[in-house]
């Protein structure tokens, strides 16, 4: 994800990419003074900050700003190729993958359950891209094994599942990837720090003495403006097959070496649909987008600390590429329950969940009681 920032003054080009939602200006008068305010949305009053007075608002069609944009991809996504293919449901975790000719039953690649190949026809929008297999199975397989031996606690037979490359299947997950401009309006506090000298009373070689020492204090002011930034390629996962939290300790990815879609980079492997629609997606999108918005206001705002107190954020120039991107994934069961784990086919980094040896637990924790008693007893002796 890349983020360009910018403040109000600044010029912000013109995205050549349409449709692009249209920032609403709406605007009120204070009830006292007249001064001009930004309208706050779903908020039911609204602090002059000339003269005090608050101001009682309605809800309003500010909150169609949203509604903009899922239009904008709507019309973004209808303009989009499709392609049809027949899929099959794993009823175990979920997953969507195509299903291969002339198969009845086949194993899901992401839980390793049996999976009757009762397929529907479904129109997807297509892949405009595609990461390409970089790493290869042995390679990955080097790199689960080094990521086993440094397991504490791992039961063996997961150790002995990492000598053969037999569960490991390479699967082409699918991602959005979202690019913006965003106009921020907030407002805020600055803090300015300063230090007084202060007294007070301690105890000193028992003695009762007064003593003076630095506090730091700070002053805040009111603070409030308009803040832009330009995202490119903010990623997100579209599938719900595989735990959220290993998948995003995948990245990076290197997206600048993605190339067209062609049906030949997804031969001898398996890809998933997405599970997660254009809409969903760019919701998800808006929420990695934030932390960096919040960091360009407290920017703008200055100082030494600084409190957001209020920011409403307009996207435009909205775009989008459905993405599929590779992992090396090995699915297995350990005592009935299904474990995965996958391997970046492109950098090699390894995430996944693991199962505990509770036999292995057991023996530490008794080793280390006796321990802990052989030390109380040295210690008792003395």
């Amino acid at each position: 994800m890349l983020s360009t920032a910018t403040r109000a003054n600044s010029t912000v080009e013109p995205h050549k990419v349409q449709p692009a939602a249209i920032e609403n200006q709406t605007r009120f008068p204070c009830g006292q003074c007249g001064a001009k305010l930004d309208f706050k949305p779903g908020a039911e009053s609204l602090s002059c900050p000339y003269c005090g007075y608050v101001n009682a608002i309605e809800a309003s069609a500010e909150h169609v700003v949203e509604q903009d944009f899922r239009e904008t991809l709507r019309a973004l996504e209808a303009a989009a190729p499709r392609e049809e293919h027949l899929r099959v449901k794993c009823d175990a975790c979920a997953a969507e993958i195509d299903r291969p000719p002339n198969v009845t039953s086949l194993q899901c690649p992401f839980c390793g359950s049996n999976i009757v190949a009762q397929a529907a026809c479904q129109t997807h929008i297509k892949p405009q891209g595609v990461l390409p297999f970089k790493v290869t199975k042995a390679e990955a397989m080097a790199g689960l094994r080094q990521w086993v031996a440094k397991l504490w606690f791992a039961p063996g037979a997961l150790k002995a599942q990492m000598q053969t490359d037999a569960g490991v299947k390479g699967i082409y997950l699918p991602y959005w990837t979202y690019d913006a401009k965003t106009t921020t309006k907030y407002r805020g506090q600055r803090g300015d720090a300063y230090y007084v000298n202060e007294s007070y009373t301690t105890v000193v070689n028992g003695k009762t003495v007064r003593q003076t020492r630095r506090v730091r204090k700070v002053r805040w002011s009111a603070r409030s403006g308009v803040v832009h930034n330009t995202f490119d390629d903010v990623l997100v996962n579209a599938s719900h097959s595989l735990p959220r939290q290993f998948v995003e300790k995948l990245e990076p990815w290197d997206l600048k070496n993605v190339v067209d879609y062609k049906d030949e980079y997804l031969s001898g492997f398996s890809a998933e649909s997405y599970q997660i629609d254009l809409s969903e997606g760019f919701a998800a999108a808006q929420q990695r987008m934030q932390p960096t918005i919040h960091a360009t206001i407290c920017a703008d705002i200055g100082g030494d600390e600084q409190r957001v107190d209020w920011m409403s954020v307009h996207h435009d120039a909205i775009t989008f590429k459905h993405l599929l991107l590779p992992v090396w994934l090995l699915a297995y069961r350990f005592k009935s329950k299904a474990y995965r784990t996958f391997v970046n086919a492109r950098t090699g980094e390894v995430q996944g969940e693991r199962p505990y040896s509770w036999g292995k637990i057991s023996v530490a924790i008794i080793g280390l009681i006796v321990v802990v008693a052989i030390l109380v007893l040295l210690l008792a002796q003395r």
